[in-house]
């Protein structure tokens, strides 16, 4: 796989603007090549036209959808966050909530997908807030102030069986639990 390839990847998934850093430290190429790469396939989404655009601030880049399409993005992403949550999304903020601080590998693990999505709108809509840990460097959620105060609670703790669920493996049988009956549910409809 090229190196553009790899780039373009990791700016589609990321959450927030890499730096020349980041993906050093990822791609284990010399920040140079990396950057020529990044202003390659910028002028490639420019000349094509493309829905999608990379954007530079300071030594960061980030993946971002077109000015020219600002009013439909605006439109869905005002659909996407004021709607009701997806199944698989209140599953993703019910582990946090009771699993928090969570890293993405652990959350992934737990749920058996890949979460990316789910956490970029659960952080749109200001229900998860996301850090980095110091002694990893991996990113950590757990939920906000702002979804603590929706729920009318002081604190997580105060959440239905919160220290029953919050225990390793606990959290996973409920969820298995809750999605059976869901189903069940469904299959009587």
């Amino acid at each position: 796989m090229s190196l553009k390839a790899k780039i373009e990847s990791l700016l589609f998934i990321a959450a927030k603007p890499m730096s020349l850093n980041d993906l050093n430290k990822l791609l284990k190429e010399d920040k140079k090549t990396i950057e020529n790469s990044l202003l390659e396939l910028r002028d490639y989404y420019h000349e094509q036209e493309s829905g999608l655009q990379i954007i530079k601030q300071g030594s960061s880049y980030q993946m971002v959808s077109s000015a020219d399409n600002a009013k439909l993005v605006q439109k869905y992403l005002e659909d996407e966050t004021s709607g009701d949550l997806s199944q698989p999304s209140l599953e993703a903020l019910t582990i946090i909530a009771y699993r928090g601080p969570i890293s993405k590998t652990e959350l992934e693990r737990i749920r058996g997908v890949n979460c990316s999505l789910i956490l970029r709108n659960l952080l749109l809509r200001g229900l998860i807030e996301e850090k980095t840990s110091k002694n990893t460097e991996e990113k950590i959620y757990n939920v906000s102030l702002e979804f603590i105060r929706f729920l009318g609670i002081e604190e997580v703790s105060q959440l239905p069986d919160y220290k029953r669920l919050n225990e390793d493996q606990t959290i996973s049988d409920f969820l298995a639990g809750t999605l059976n009956a869901d189903k069940e549910e469904t299959d009587k409809v």
